[in-house]
């Protein structure tokens, strides 16, 4: 399966094919969605992650809610809102439903030729971010090959093809000019040591998988030359949402002059918000941090702090990269 998320329909029998997130690095698992509570789901358990997939995502389930309803627009709209609303941090997902539920009066087929679309678009916009970031990162640091840090997942798994700031590494790859990549492991479901370190092994590129707090050991230690992170959600001062535990590799960025750059398509943009206080933050099951592979890992009753993002400030970011422009950000001077 090249894409990670796809259109899988028949005539009679409208699904959607993905990559089972969860199931990863031990298994190679493909769902077949036919219902858009069954898309929920895999929205919710993070089966589906990544600002640019959960886009395809948001955008496939109108078609697929399109087809199973033909005859009752309102069915599909309500199907689409609570579609929108699984994870309120990342706009992608709602800006992809937004764009399909625009065709709706035209019919399902004009539904799925729109969801489509954002399919089509989506490896060439992510090429086109992650070349112009990586030729940013060629000219903010001079030292060869280059040693970059990255947080969560943001490769191919995390869109319909090719990744975002994962797809920095694999332009500097091509080119010759990486040394290795240090993943950060990701709490709590572990996404960098689970997803990130698969991309990466199956590219044959040198990694080494960190535990969150490490990373500015690292940065700390000279190893890094830069850092490179997706994004969720980017508010219109430029402060960045993303992946719980990135607000605190950028402080540890800035106080060791390290370059921390952004990359995400333009849809990642959200200007109607002014800033990353705005941004409404998806907090996680308690059980995500109490258990450990199905185990107790805490007391009886213990409570957990389980936000899924943080809000990195403007003020810390070197640059935002999408496929169309360069933000320089008030952090450009690290």
């Amino acid at each position: 399966m090249r894409r990670t998320i796809d259109w899988d329909g028949g005539p009679g029998d409208p699904a959607i094919a993905t990559v089972d997130q969860c199931a990863l690095p031990h298994e190679h698992r493909v769902l077949r969605l036919r219902t858009v509570d069954e898309l929920i789901d895999a929205i919710k358990r993070l089966a589906i992650r990544g600002a640019p997939a959960l886009g395809a995502a948001g955008a496939l389930g109108v078609a697929l809610s399109a087809y199973r309803h033909p005859a009752d627009e309102a069915a599909v709209r309500d199907e689409a809102a609570r579609l929108a609303a699984a994870r309120p941090t990342a706009v992608n997902l709602g800006w992809g439903v937004e764009r399909a539920l625009k065709r709706l009066p035209e019919g399902p087929d004009a539904v799925l030729a729109e969801a489509l679309a954002v399919l089509e678009e989506d490896e060439r916009a992510n090429r086109k971010a992650s070349r112009r970031a990586a030729d940013l990162i060629l000219q903010l640091c001079p030292r060869r090959p280059l040693r970059l840090l990255t947080h969560c997942n943001t490769g191919r798994l995390a869109t319909v093809a090719w990744g975002t700031a994962l797809g920095v590494v694999w332009h500097l790859a091509a080119d010759g000019q990486l040394e290795y990549v240090l993943a950060d492991e990701t709490r709590p479901l572990l996404q960098g040591a689970r997803l990130t370190a698969w991309e990466l092994a199956e590219a044959g590129i040198p990694y080494r998988v960190l535990v969150d707090s490490a990373a500015p050991a690292a940065l700390a230690q000279g190893l890094v030359d830069a850092v490179v992170v997706g994004a969720d959600r980017i508010a219109a001062n430029g402060d960045v949402a993303n992946k719980i535990g990135t607000y605190a590799v950028a402080l540890a960025a800035a106080r060791h002059r390290v370059p921390f750059v952004v990359v995400a398509p333009e849809s990642t943009l959200d200007l109607s918000i002014p800033d990353g206080g705005r941004i409404t933050i998806e907090e996680r099951p308690v059980e995500e941090v109490t258990r450990f592979a199905g185990q107790p890992v805490t007391p009886p009753g213990a409570g957990a702090f389980n936000p899924a993002f943080d809000v990195t400030p403007a003020d810390l970011v070197t640059a935002i990269v999408t496929e169309d422009r360069v933000f320089h950000g008030p952090g450009a001077g690290q």
